[in-house]
């Protein structure tokens, strides 16, 4: 296998590179936003920087990205668009620029719409140009770049300029450019298009010449379009030279087809125009289909559009086929083929008169046709429509492989999509891992297309949905896979013996040589397959390795997934690997094989199960594992052994390799889609078109729901009627009791229901009273019944105060449907999913909610928020690893759960027990649930009822009061509780009490009824899962615990009404999908009531590593965020109380009307000013530090020293001047920065107990979700802005600091990205240097924006800052060593007894020793000493040696690691070394190298 050449990563421009071009020199004459006068708009502008930037680099990427960060299309190129100024020029200029903006991932089309009167215009004159000549006016390359912009533009249906123009070029009319017997045959098969085919050709009747020639040019685009393809892609020889111009507009033409039939609204018509046009035949007999290195691709990309083009999909009603529709399609086909040969072509009666199964083969095909001349087969075709008629006495023109083709690709057999699937092995082989146009490497720069699948808006089936997920998850976790194995590999130096055998010159730990391998078992297929049913082999490797390794390797768990490696080095012994050269030629790779584990065996050869016994103790070194291999990768290599002699796969494997197990689930959610396709997934009716992206978009939310509920107790989420009353503006609230002191909560309110699909109405007099009664809430308050007498029975109460928004957002979660909640940062996300989720609870008792988070922590934060809140804890479950994390005594996990329930019982019974005693009944009632249970109905039942009976109304006068508390039978059990029990106020209220203790009492064996289950079942898995299936009501999981459980659950038969999704905007659009099918269908409906997705799609999205799929694929897009850009509606929060509002102000911009909570204004933090220093937030200008700004020692490992020592030294100041360390964290754009960072920490202070360390040093990204009082932000980049262009990513560094941003950044850089400029606008309206009050104490009494009264220090650069920082650290020292004298002189007299002054003295001197010390070994500033330390990392460890991060591996404290600095740790708690002046160059990569 050729290994693919090792691409190059574009390089951004450096800041002086970018001052010093030409284009920024322009730029900063007629278009920079930031330049008051600018020249007037020049024509001859655009034409020169189209010819001499553009043109003559050949579309180089850094020129066009220079040209697009300089806002060139907003402000200068779109602004002065008119059909006036239109040239070729201008047109590819903007086309380059909109294409750049995509590549880039941000938003392309907002400056069209804002203006969009020449759109149209223009559009048009793209389509003209995308037809011209390939040699005139616009080469090949130009229409390559035009090809691009049409298909974004087809990507972007959701725009509705885009859309108005696109609809003209895909509509019913293009069925013109058909020939008219396929037009004919179209329209008979489906009869009411013919009614709209007349009315068409009515309406081109009445239009004048020149609107309909352009309506006829408009419709006929596409399909000439594919004949101009076809010219070209016949240009190409089949083994003389290319260019490659045209090899990349073949492939780009691909893309645009496979993209338009991709989507429905498009394919509806597209696809018989394709198919007319037979455009896959020309395709497979090309010359580029066989040129090996050329049209690779090109192939891969045709396979997918045949895919495409076959869909099993109605294209009219857009409804999924069956199987049995596919074959009855196949066999109209065949059959009329059959009929055709049968009455018009004797020589084909064999064909005809065969039975189908006969003759659909490929061979059979070509077996009865191959024979015929050309003429008949284009006859043949003619009857079938595929072709015109060929004319009396005349040759037909297509020559006769193309006939043959057209007939047999026609009518061949084809496998369906599900077969295809079923047949696929999960694992991913060396064809796939290292295939660069599948599988992109970090390199990929967004140039070049790819075969994979897009997931933009919209899907043709559930079926494709599925499966283009199924692809880029599996394709993702391949690039991750592939990673693993170079990296494992390349550690274990496989180099070439001297007798040509293989030798291992380096260990890896998660890989080990294998020493035997043999297939011990392979079962007989399943009837209908022919793949075995399972494979097993047994895999012997010598663990001769540490201890901590060795037991990695032996807790190897079942279902863990492994790697089976051959590796053949041609290199000798000690070659040196160079990881910037293609990997497989230096190693030797051969094969890649997956494989599961089914446990490890032991002495005897049995496989030792997982379970709560301990493991038997091995002897010796020899470890044996059984694995399941892929049974379809097996057949396939056997297959390819016996018919091509091809050797055996299986003997030759001599490494084994394993993943780390969080990132190594990936077979297992494959397995799920797979299970998913194979069962006929049901999504309930109100969801399917939403999630395929078609309909109505609200057609999902409550008010069009059919099953509206009228009437709700909101419990306890209104404080008071006011609450109530300002959470729904604009209506009328009529309350059903007119006494204000019973107007208090719970409320049940009755909303006004409209059913979704009301009558028109005419009369305007009944609508007005409509409106008026649709505005009416009738509000009822309610009591709570009576709970008992004790404390503990007090219901719990929710204490916050809702904004009308978030009761929008609770309302509508608790009605059925689709709820959308955008939350914004600090708006109480978690506090309205806690409220809608016990809503629910008190309002459905009987329904069961399922919660789903992507990580663990969010799903703590919400079971912590859950349980202070009015839920029996017996109803809670928390599914998955993460529960460990609870920071709560009680363990809500299966089996915390079952433990409660058994030690629950035990409390029970002794109640029983006592209750029992209490009333004199002999016997054990207590013994069981079940004797309980009978004690319950035959003793306690019959003397509640006699008492009813004494005290209940007897007529028209009242009972006794006393009658109330002396006849009741417990008195005696309710001695324990707060004394007395009757108040004997009135009838009413002591009658409510006396039920209460009877709810109390009935509780008690309701409770003990639900366990009775827990005695019946004996072993605490059974247990754990009737708790799962029966007993619990809240269930809560992570999606990939969903994911990967999927199929256990449903074994279960785990049911459940309502789902709510926390951070839905980070889960994968799959993972999201996957908790809706974890129950069974009933009787073919889905029982799923409500569906409550929270999250906010303006903060970032679900990590995927590589940036092809990221990019390419769009596979970062959540289902959250396609709902948001499909317009489904969303509930926006819009009232933050995390930060300041001035704070706020910096992210607001990107929410709809986000403001503030008035405590934000009112509260003394949020009002107060940050001690020593003069703002709230300040952007911070760094300079190149030393001649260096960024640096980058590994691909994306960006540094900056610069930045970094600056953040560490305002940090130091922050501790000095009393901030307490843990409410200040740092954050960074890269990972290298982070390093860095922890690095520099370790050795200036963080074992210092005047500083310590900050709360987190942590990237933007891993900080998403968290907050902290101070925020340091360190942005790294000086020649490209970077992934920071991204607003998602924006939004989150600005929004996690409540009270101070402190941002450092190269400010010339960032202020010119108009993606940024509302939050950098106005961070630069601030002074750029940072000012500081260094003799204000923390806290401060100063207001927030006041002038303070002591002195303003401007801190010009970092060194000016560290020294700074160093002189005030030994100030401090001092006059504390000063004070610590003065205290030691004091006479004895001033203290009471003698004792505690020796115990002082001696505290005393120890830690004046120290100081002395401390201050002795801190070197001054101008002391050098420290430019020869060692770096704190060494640097010729590889990258994933070193991934631990400094305070991990405690690497500062290492004396050979950092010698200057040794003495000092074993001496003194910390210290504060010298500052960055004396810092030598070499230290800005002293950090751990890893990757981004």
């Amino acid at each position: 296998m050729a290994a693919p050449a090792q691409p190059k990563k574009i390089v951004a421009p450096t800041v002086s590179q970018i001052n010093a071009e030409f284009v920024t020199q322009l730029a900063c004459k007629y278009w920079a936003p930031h330049i008051k006068k600018k020249s007037p708009f020049d024509i001859k502008v655009i034409e020169d920087i189209y010819e001499k930037e553009i043109v003559k680099s050949r579309f180089a990427i850094r020129k066009i990205m220079l040209l697009e960060f300089s806002q060139y299309l907003e402000n200068y190129l779109w602004m002065n668009y008119s059909p006036e100024v239109s040239s070729k020029a201008y047109l590819m200029s903007i086309c380059c620029m909109v294409n750049e903006k995509f590549r880039e991932n941000v938003p392309a089309w907002e400056i069209f719409k804002k203006k969009p009167d020449h759109f149209p215009f223009f559009f048009k004159h793209i389509l003209k140009a995308a037809l011209a000549e390939t040699d005139g006016e616009f080469s090949l390359h130009e229409q390559t770049v035009l090809l691009l912009f049409l298909d974004h533009c087809f990507n972007s249906l959701e725009v509705d300029l885009i859309r108005s123009q696109v609809q003209q070029l895909i509509s019913l009319p293009m069925w013109m450019g058909l020939q008219l017997a396929r037009l004919e045959l179209e329209l008979k098969k489906t009869p009411k298009l013919r009614k709209f085919w007349n009315l068409i050709k009515k309406n081109d009747e009445k239009m004048d010449p020149e609107a309909r020639e352009q309506a006829y040019q408009e419709r006929r685009f596409l399909s000439q379009l594919i004949q101009k393809f076809i010219s070209v892609l016949k240009s190409v020889p089949l083994s003389e030279p290319v260019t490659m111009d045209k090899v990349h507009y073949c492939e780009r033409f691909i893309e645009l087809m496979i993209d338009l039939e991709a989507l429905l609204p498009t394919r509806r018509w597209f696809n018989t125009i394709l198919d007319d046009s037979h455009l896959l035949v020309h395709c497979y007999l090309s010359n580029l289909v066989h040129r090996e290195e050329d049209g690779h691709l090109f192939s891969q990309l045709l396979d997918m559009l045949k895919f495409y083009t076959g869909f099993e999909i109605n294209d009219q009603t857009g409804n999924a086929l069956t199987e049995n529709e596919m074959t009855t399609i196949h066999y109209d086909r065949i059959t009329s083929l059959q009929r055709a040969a049968f009455a018009h072509f004797p020589e084909l009666y064999d064909f005809a008169l065969s039975n189908v199964a006969e003759v659909d083969t490929r061979e059979s095909l070509v077996k009865f046709f191959g024979p015929l001349s050309s003429n008949t087969l284009h006859q043949v075709a003619s009857y079938l429509c595929l072709l015109p008629t060929l004319p009396k006495n005349e040759d037909t023109t297509f020559d006769k492989e193309f006939l043959l083709e057209l007939l047999v690709s026609r009518h061949e057999r084809r496998i369906s999509q599900i077969q295809q699937l079923n047949q696929m092995p999960l694992y991913p082989t060396e064809k796939i891992i290292w295939d660069e146009n599948i599988v992109p490497t970090e390199y990929y720069s967004g140039e070049g297309c790819l075969a994979l699948p897009k997931l933009n808006l919209q899907f043709l089936t559930l079926h494709d949905y599925l499966l283009r997920n199924f692809n880029l998850f599996r394709l993702e976790s391949t690039y991750e896979i592939r990673q693993d194995i170079e990296d494992s590999v390349s550690r274990m130096k496989p180099w070439q013996s001297e007798y040509g055998g293989v030798v291992f010159g380096g260990w890896a730990r998660m890989a080990q040589p294998i020493v035997a391998f043999t297939v011990v078992e392979v079962a007989k297929p399943n009837i209908g397959e022919n793949w075995p049913t399972r494979v097993r082999a047994d895999v012997t490797i010598n663990l001769n390795v540490r201890d901590h390794i060795k037991d990695e390797w032996e807790g190897l768990r079942k279902h863990d997934v492994c790697f089976l490696i051959t590796v053949r080095p041609t290199k000798p012994y000690g070659t040196k690997f160079d990881r910037r050269r293609p990997f497989i030629e230096q190693v030797g790779l051969v094969y890649v094989r997956g494989c599961e584990i089914q446990g490890m065996l032991d002495d005897k050869g049995r496989v030792i199960e997982d379970g709560p016994e301990p493991r038997p103790n091995l002897r010796g070194e020899s470890r044996t594992f059984r694995v399941f291999l892929d049974p379809n990768q097996y057949q396939q290599d056997m297959t390819n052994t016996i018919q091509n002699g091809a050797e055996d796969v299986y003997e030759t494997f001599n490494i084994i390799m394993r993943r780390k197990p969080k990132e190594n689930n990936f077979k297992a959610v494959l397995e799920t889609i797979r299970n998913l396709m194979n069962t006929d997934c049901v999504v309930p009716d109100w969801l399917h078109d939403i999630i395929l992206g078609y309909g109505d978009p609200s057609s999902a939310h409550y008010s069009k729901m059919p099953n509206q509920i009228a009437t709700l107790d909101f419990n306890d989420t209104f404080l008071s009627i006011e609450h109530l009353k300002a959470s729904f503006p604009g209506h009328n609230v009529k309350v059903t009791v007119e006494d204000p002191a019973l107007q208090i909560p719970p409320f049940r309110i009755t909303f006004p229901v409209r059913s979704g699909k009301g009558k028109k109405r005419k009369d305007a007099d009944v609508e007005d009273e409509d409106t008026e009664e649709a505005k009416t809430l009738i509000v009822e308050p309610h009591v709570i019944p009576n709970r008992g007498p004790y404390p503990y029975n007090q219901p719990k109460r929710n204490t916050i105060q809702f904004t009308h928004t978030q009761i929008e957002a609770i309302r509508a979660g608790m009605q059925p449907g689709l709820t959308m909640v955008v939350g914004p940062p600090g708006t109480g996300k978690t506090d309205v999913a806690v409220q809608i989720i016990s809503n629910i609870y008190h309002n459905f008792p009987e329904q069961r909610t399922l919660i789903v988070t992507h990580s663990n922590q969010a799903l703590n934060q919400l079971f912590e928020k859950i349980m202070a809140l009015d839920i029996d804890e017996r109803h809670l479950l928390r599914l998955g690893h993460g529960e460990e994390e609870l920071e709560t005594e009680k363990d809500f996990s299966r089996y915390g759960r079952v433990n409660y329930v058994l030690a629950r019982r035990i409390e029970l019974l002794e109640e029983v027990k006592r209750l029992q005693k209490s009333l004199g009944v002999p016997g054990d009632a207590s013994y069981t649930c079940e004797t309980a249970g009978y004690f319950f109905l035959y003793q306690v039942m019959s003397r509640w009822e006699e008492y009813i009976s004494k005290v209940k109304n007897k007529g028209s006068t009242l009972p006794d009061v006393t009658e109330v508390s002396t006849f009741f039978p417990f008195h005696e059990y309710f001695a324990n509780a707060p004394q007395p029990i009757f108040k004997g106020r009135s009838y009413e209220e002591d009658m409510e009490i006396a039920e209460g203790c009877f709810r109390h009492i009935k509780k008690i064996f309701t409770q003990l009824e639900e366990f009775r289950a827990s005695e019946l079942l004996r072993s605490g898995l059974d247990r754990s899962k009737y708790l799962l299936v029966k007993e619990a009501k809240i269930i809560a999981m992570t999606c990939t615990h969903a994911a990967l459980k999927r199929h256990d659950l449903v074994k279960l038969g785990f049911k459940y009404d309502n789902i709510l999704m926390e951070e839905a905007a980070q889960i994968l659009e799959i993972e999201t999908f996957i908790p809706l099918l974890l129950q069974n269908p009933q009787d073919g409906f889905s029982r799923l009531k409500r569906w409550i997705m929270i999250g906010d799609h303006h903060q970032l999205p679900p990590v995927i590593k590589n940036m092809a799929f990221q990019k390419y694929s769009n596979m970062e897009q959540s289902l959250f965020t396609r709902f948001v850009r499909v317009g489904v509606p969303t509930v926006d929060l819009d009232a933050q109380g995390r930060a300041r509002a001035s704070l706020c102000n910096l992210y607001n911009w990107r929410y709809k009307n986000l403001g503030n909570l008035p405590h934000v204004q009112l509260l003394p933090e949020f009002s107060t000013a940050n001690a020593g220093l003069l703002y709230d937030f300040q952007l911070i200008n760094v300079e190149d530090f030393q001649g260096v700004g960024e640096s980058e020692p590994n691909p994306y490992f960006y540094q900056n020293l610069g930045e970094a020592e600056y953040v560490v030294a305002l940090f130091m100041y922050m501790c000095l001047l009393g901030y307490p360390a843990d409410k200040i964290s740092i954050l960074t754009t890269y990972n290298g920065q982070k390093h860095l960072i922890r690095d520099i920490i370790n050795r200036r202070c963080g074992n210092n107990p005047l500083i310590g360390r900050p709360n987190k040093v942590t990237t933007v990204d891993r900080f998403q979700g968290q907050q902290n009082d101070y925020i340091l932000l360190s942005l790294v980049r000086t020649r490209a802005v970077g992934h920071l262009r991204d607003v998602r990513r924006l939004v989150v560094a600005m929004s996690r600091a409540r009270l101070g941003l402190y941002i450092f950044a190269r400010v010339s850089l960032f202020q010119n990205c108009f993606e940024l400029t509302p939050a950098f606008s106005q961070l630069t309206a601030r002074p750029l240097h940072l000012h500081i009050i260094p003799t204000e104490p923390f806290p401060t009494t100063r207001k927030n924006g006041e002038r303070p009264s002591h002195e303003v220090q401007i801190i010009k650069n970092m060194p000016q800052m560290a020294n700074f920082v160093y002189n005030m650290y030994m100030h401090l020292i001092q006059t504390t060593h000063h004070y610590h004298q003065t205290l030691l002189q004091l006479p004895p007299a001033m203290v009471e007894e003698g004792e505690e002054v020796q115990n002082q003295e001696t505290e005393l001197e120890t830690e004046e020793e120290a100081m002395t010390v401390q201050v002795d070994i801190i070197p001054s500033p101008t002391d050098t000493s420290c430019s020869q330390e060692t770096p704190a990392f060494q640097t010729d460890t590889t990258p994933s040696q070193t991934e631990t991060t400094a305070s991990e591996t405690g690497a500062s404290s290492n004396p050979e690691a950092i010698p200057a600095l040794s003495e000092t740790t074993t001496t003194v708690a910390g210290a504060v070394s010298a500052p960055a002046e004396a810092y030598t160059p070499q230290d800005a990569t002293s950090a751990p190298e890893g990757t981004k």
